[in-house]
C-alpha cells in the first residue's frame, strides 16, 4: 500500500532512499571512527573513554537511527491498519475515518520529527568544536579540567546541519502532504 498522495510518496522515498543512504554510508564515515581518534591530554586511554562518554552521552548514528524508527512508526501502524481492514489506496482519501486516521497518523510524524530536532540541538548543537573541555574530577585526578581533541569536526559541523536539514524537509513535507489531502478532501485538487 502506497501513500494516498503525491507527495506522501514524494516522502516516502526521500525519506526511505536518501536520508537512510546519508546516515548509513555518510554518517558511518564521519562518524564511525570517532571514539578511536578522540584524544585527551594527558593521552590514556581511561581519561580519552571517560571523556569520549562525557561528549557523545549518546552517539550521533545511534540518536538519528533512532529518530528514523520511531519517525517511521505512525506511518507503519497506519499502513497495518490498513492492511488488516484491506483498505485500497483509493479509499484512503474518500472515506473520513481512513482519512481522519492517515492525516494523524502524518501529525504523529510531525511531532516527532519535532520532538528529535529539539533533542538533537539539546545533545549535539550546531555546532563541533575542535576542542572539548572535559570534567575529569571523578576520575580523582590532579587536575579537574583536560582538553580534547575532536577529530574531524567541521565534518561532523556540516553533518549535523544537513541531519537538521533532513528533519526540516521532512516536516514540511509532512505539512504538505496534511495541505495536500485537506485541499483534495474539499475538491481544491482532483483525487488521483
Amino acid at each position: 500500500l502506497r501513500p494516498p498522495t503525491v507527495i506522501g510518496q514524494f516522502h516516502t522515498l526521500f525519506f526511505g532512499s536518501i536520508r537512510m543512504f546519508f546516515l548509513g554510508v555518510l554518517g558511518f564515515a564521519v562518524y564511525g571512527n570517532e571514539a578511536l581518534h578522540f584524544s585527551c591530554d594527558p593521552d590514556k586511554r581511561e581519561v580519552n573513554l571517560f571523556c569520549y562518554n562525557q561528549f557523545r552521552p549518546i552517539t550521533p548514528q545511534v540518536f538519528w537511527a533512532l529518530q528514523l524508527v520511531i519517525v517511521l512508526v505512525p506511518g507503519a501502524f497506519f499502513h497495518l491498519y490498513a492492511a488488516c481492514k484491506s483498505i485500497k489506496q483509493e479509499d484512503i482519501l474518500q472515506r473520513s475515518s481512513y482519512t481522519g486516521f492517515y492525516i494523524f497518523s502524518v501529525f504523529l510524524r510531525i511531532v516527532l520529527e519535532v520532538v528529535a530536532f529539539w533533542l538533537q540541538i539539546q545533545l549535539f548543537g550546531f555546532k563541533v568544536n575542535a576542542i572539548y573541555m572535559c570534567d575529569v574530577g571523578a576520575l580523582e585526578k590532579k587536575f579537574n579540567i583536560t582538553r580534547c581533541m575532536v577529530p574531524e569536526h567541521f565534518e561532523k559541523t556540516i553533518f549535523l546541519i544537513a541531519m537538521y536539514t533532513f528533519t526540516v524537509i521532512t516536516v514540511i513535507l509532512c505539512v504538505a502532504e496534511i495541505f495536500e489531502i485537506s485541499c483534495r478532501r474539499l475538491g481544491f485538487l482532483k483525487t488521483q
